[in-house]
């Protein structure tokens, strides 16, 4: 039998009901939509995490002071002082897998220029701090390790700080005042934009930590070291590393708490990047259903044609049509039908991705083989529930057909 004869009769058949055609057709519009548009999301939000985690620097091990009571609670690192400079320099020297390493101190303080003030976060950080972050400098210069050793007056901007403080002027060699302390601005960080977090990472300023820690915070210790690893595998053997030398230079018994926290915010971003692959799962599950609901809705609209279209099928069969023949032509109308509103759904799952991008400034992005995926589950979905139709009407008896009022 000629394809493209059966799919004339085909669309010809389901031409001759519009309205109910239509409505047969919407489960399976709404399904495809809604898996399209979640995958959409859910890929959106995944690349999001991925950019985020490029963002975050190379490799990077978070060593924080601090330590987890018995109940398991964070006591903080701004109230434990065993984190030390020399715990640093320990892990550059011991660690081969650690190839560069940061000491941190951070506060947060009111800064000052002119007659416009902002409240930001101070990061007091050693020069290799950029590197590892991959954070360069878009304006001006970064401080150096003489900067360290003097606990120089000097500091650098992120983003936000400039535009709150000096809008369109330039901040490269102003006077900022931080804790009523004068500070030369001699660089401007580029954009680094939001952290996996949420955070606001131009939202900072950028010091020496010996600046910080005797002008600023008025402390002799560290509240974090941030390195960076050889490469990713390189990342966990490394705790473990940091976590033995650690606890032999702070002369830990076996049976004590640890006073530091090591962690890398590689993992906690894939973790929350799992998380959103789960949900994404699940809602495109749920979303599903409307598929299988559209599939059932063919099934049943087939089976009323068949009924309706009893006498049809006897003439066919009386002219010359074989079972296989009445089979094909009510199998293409299931396939037509579920192809026609799968397709359909492709475009509704496309702009409603769109439309939430842009409402809500979420990011989307539509994988071609989500769209590949969906038409043929959609078309396997007709010809799956138009089976069993297709095969009733290819069985009846010609005679009896004819018969049929």
């Amino acid at each position: 039998m000629d394809l493209r004869a059966v799919l004339r009769v085909a669309l010809r058949a389901l031409a001759r009901n519009k309205m109910r055609t239509a409505l047969t057709m919407l489960g399976i519009i709404i399904g495809v939509g809604a898996v399209i548009c979640t995958v959409a999301i859910g890929e959106g939000a995944s690349r999001q995490v991925q950019d985020s985690l490029r963002n975050l620097g190379d490799n990077i091990v978070y060593v924080a002071a601090g330590s987890v009571n018995q109940h398991g609670v964070h006591l903080g690192s701004t109230a434990t002082k065993t984190l030390r400079v020399a715990d640093a320099k320990a892990i550059q020297q011991q660690i081969p897998m650690i190839t560069r390493v940061a000491p941190e101190v951070g506060a947060s303080a009111q800064v000052a220029y002119m007659d416009q003030n902002w409240f930001t976060r101070i990061r007091g950080v050693a020069p290799e701090y950029l590197d590892i972050r991959r954070w360069p400098v878009e304006s001006g210069g970064a401080f150096t390790d003489h900067d360290v050793e003097g606990a120089a007056d000097v500091c650098l901007l992120g983003q936000t700080v400039v535009a709150n403080l000096f809008g369109s002027e330039d901040a490269v060699g102003k006077m900022i005042r931080v804790h009523n302390l004068p500070f030369k601005v001699i660089g401007v960080l580029a954009s680094k934009g939001q952290s996996p977090f949420g955070q606001d990472e131009d939202d900072t300023l950028i010091m020496p930590y010996t600046t910080v820690q005797k002008k600023i915070a008025g402390i002799d210790w560290l509240q974090s070291i941030v390195c960076s690893a050889a490469s990713q595998p390189d990342i966990y053997p490394a705790e473990q590393q940091i976590h033995g030398l650690l606890r032999e230079r702070h002369h830990l018994r076996p049976d004590e708490d640890d006073d530091f926290i090591i962690r890398s915010p590689t993992d906690l971003a894939q973790a929350q990047e799992q998380s959103g692959r789960i949900m994404t799962l699940l809602l495109a599950s749920i979303a599903s259903v409307s598929l299988l609901v559209g599939g059932i809705g063919i099934m049943n609209i087939m089976l009323v044609s068949v009924t309706e279209r009893t006498r049809e099928i006897g003439v066919r069969m009386a002219v010359g049509a074989t079972e296989e023949d009445v089979q094909m032509q009510f199998l293409s109308e299931a396939l037509v039908l579920s192809s026609l509103g799968g397709a359909a759904g492709v475009v509704l799952g496309v702009a409603g991705a769109v439309i939430v991008s842009s409402m809500l400034h979420w990011p989307t992005t539509i994988p071609p083989e989500s769209i590949l995926t969906a038409v043929v589950f959609s078309a396997a979905v007709g010809i799956f529930f138009g089976y069993y139709p297709a095969r009733k009407a290819a069985h009846l008896d010609p005679i009896e057909a004819l018969r049929y009022e």
